[in-house]
Order: C-alpha cells, then sequence, then structure tokens
C-alpha cells in the first residue's frame, strides 16, 4: 500500500465525531502513512518507524480510527528500544505538552522517533508544510512553542532543549548571532511534502 493509499485508508476510518477534516487525524494519518512506507522499504514493522508498539497503535487507532485499529495494530511488529536521545526527546515533549495525556503520549512518541530522521521535521512527519508543524507544536506543545519564540528548526531547537537539561552546550558559540552556522538553524525549511502527490491531488 503507498503512502497516500495509507493515508486515505486511515482518514477514511476516521472516528465520526472527528471527521475527515479533523486536524490531528490529518497528523497522525500522515505520521504513520509515511513511518509504515519507510518500514516496508526497512523490512521492519511499523512499531520500528513510528515508535508505537502494537498496544500503543491500537490505542491510538481505537481513538483517532477505530474502523482500522486493529490492522493498525497488525502492522506494528518488533518494537526497538529507543535511543537515549529519542527518550530525551520524547521525555522534553510530553514536559512542555498540554491536552490530554492518552493522546499526548503516543503523539510525542511519534515525533521523537521521527526526529531520528534526515530531513527537515514536518517533512519526516509527512505534513504538508512548515506550517502545518506549527499549528501542531501552538495547539499541543504550547509552552514549548512559545519557548521557541525566534523560531529555530524545531530539531535543533528541541535537541538544544534536551542538551541543556542535561548540563551541557550543543553550540560553541555563547549566543546564535555569534554563530558561524547561524543559517542551519535558522534559515528557511524549504522542501515538498513526502507525501505532496496526494496532498496536491485532495487540493
Amino acid at each position: 500500500m503507498s503512502p497516500e493509499r495509507t493515508y486515505r485508508w486511515l482518514m477514511e476510518a476516521a472516528a465520526p465525531e472527528i471527521g475527515d477534516g479533523s486536524f490531528d487525524a490529518h497528523v497522525c494519518a500522515s505520521i504513520l502513512a509515511l513511518a509504515l512506507a519507510q518500514a516496508r522499504e526497512d523490512n521492519v514493522g511499523l512499531a520500528a518507524t513510528s515508535g508505537l508498539d502494537a498496544d500503543a497503535l491500537l490505542a491510538l487507532g481505537e481513538r483517532l480510527f477505530p474502523g482500522v485499529a486493529d490492522g493498525l495494530a497488525a502492522l506494528a511488529g518488533a518494537a526497538p528500544a529507543p535511543s537515549t536521545e529519542e527518550d530525551s526527546a520524547r521525555d522534553l515533549l510530553l514536559m512542555y505538552g498540554n491536552g490530554d495525556y492518552a493522546f499526548l503520549h503516543p503523539l510525542a512518541t511519534m515525533i521523537a522517533r521521527r526526529c531520528q530522521e534526515p530531513h527537515h521535521l514536518w517533512q519526516d512527519l509527512g505534513l504538508r508544510n512548515r506550517g502545518e508543524l506549527s499549528e501542531l507544536m501552538t495547539r499541543h506543545f504550547t509552552r514549548l512553542k512559545l519557548k521557541n519564540s525566534a523560531d529555530m528548526k524545531w530539531k535543533k531547537f528541541i535537541y538544544r532543549m534536551v542538551c541543556a537539561s542535561e548540563g551541557f552546550s550543543l553550540c560553541p558559540a555563547p549566543v546564535c548571532s555569534d554563530c558561524d552556522d547561524f543559517a542551519s538553524c535558522f534559515g528557511s525549511e524549504e522542501g515538498i511534502s513526502r507525501l505532496a502527490h496526494f496532498f496536491e491531488q485532495r487540493a
């Protein structure tokens, strides 16, 4: 199943009270669609690329996509242990998260796992653009969004916060304005969505 078809499969199964236009359903369907495509490329289960084991996928499915919750959980496969970096990123997100913990925990777990990928975070979450990531952070991690007042790239910012909480600096420069590589943290995040083809069809 292509990422586009996976996204459609999930959104068509969204809970009636959520509806096809739900932002949270869209975000999670985007993450899972891209994570599943990567899992198939790497010959691993969805747990390896989403960070959610079968029980967590089932619970998230029952909340957002009840029509396919069992099928989603069946895709999990083995759940590898998260790295220390990943655990720290998830814990940071949860520390600054707001809203229902039952939803916030799997969301933070998926974001932390997708932070391990090499593209801009909005791309590795399968979102349409960086604006959707900003909306996601405003909605569910409001205090963290407020801390990122200079609009640093989100992966850079998350790991900078993790490093600061553990007592060491990620960068040699005392302040960002003195850094020789300022653009790597604050430059534009241009690019196309990794699910762009399907989103163009829905526009």
